[in-house]
């Protein structure tokens, strides 16, 4: 077994994916973990102080502190966020929304644990991309998570192509996410430039009470009327022989 350099560790906490009750979708060690700890790096406090306060409602909001790692931090202070592990201290590291560090700034944060020799405890809860991959019925042996497409209309046609394309000669699914103000064009996108007969799996809502996954091909997807806008999304296609 590696030996650590210090003795602080890194959580990364799992957070729910909207308005849901914490411990419906999160196990009990998360509050349990949640409970030791006074030191966070976080996308927005906000949001971050909020989940903690759903979480463990007890905690004292005003002993915490908080660095904040989104796309206004500069690069050369994100190293520092992890003194206070080699002072023996451990720090959670929170998502805006499921796992951090999947599709997320957080995987930064985690790299940097690694080189320095601090200790990475990922706990467990809900994972969009896995709970949309459960769900579809598709290849669960072989999948690729591509993040979100091109916005460029030109772009974004030859890069839905090639995935089909990588679905079919691989038997491969791919998974892809929108902004979900965008989700609606995405959706006419694929309509348009998928083969009729390749199976779309549209996943929103995860571990929501309006939940909807749904899978079919997309022949049948133009016969319905289906709107996902601002519902957070994951995508999933794959052509088969």
């Amino acid at each position: 077994m590696p030996d650590f350099q210090y003795s602080g560790k890194l959580y990364l906490i799992p957070t729910t994916m909207g308005a849901a009750n914490p411990m419906q979708v999160l196990p009990q060690q998360v509050k349990e973990i949640m409970e030791s700890l006074d030191i966070f790096i976080a996308e927005n406090e906000k949001t971050a102080r909020r989940h903690i306060k759903q979480l463990v409602p007890e905690k004292q909001q005003s002993t915490l502190k908080f660095f904040h790692l989104n796309k206004f931090t500069e690069a050369s202070e994100i190293p520092s966020f992890l003194n206070e592990c080699k002072e023996g201290k451990n720090i959670g590291l929170l998502s805006e929304a499921g796992c951090p560090g999947v599709a997320d700034p957080g995987a930064e944060i985690v790299k940097i644990a690694h080189n320095e020799g601090i200790q990475v405890i990922p706990l467990v809860g809900p994972s969009s991309i896995l709970l949309a991959m459960m769900g579809s019925g598709m290849n669960g042996q072989r999948f690729t998570f591509n993040g979100y497409l091109p916005i460029d209309k030109k772009e974004r046609k030859k890069e839905i192509k090639d995935l089909e394309r990588f679905s079919f000669e691989k038997q491969e699914a791919q998974i892809f996410i929108e902004t979900p103000y965008r989700n609606n064009k995405l959706l006419e996108d694929l309509f348009q430039l998928l083969n009729p007969t390749t199976r779309l799996c549209v996943a929103c809502d995860l571990t929501l009470p309006t939940e909807y996954i749904m899978t079919k091909p997309v022949s049948e997807w133009k016969k319905t009327k289906t709107d996902l806008h601002k519902r957070p999304a994951i995508f999933i296609f794959q052509r088969e022989i």
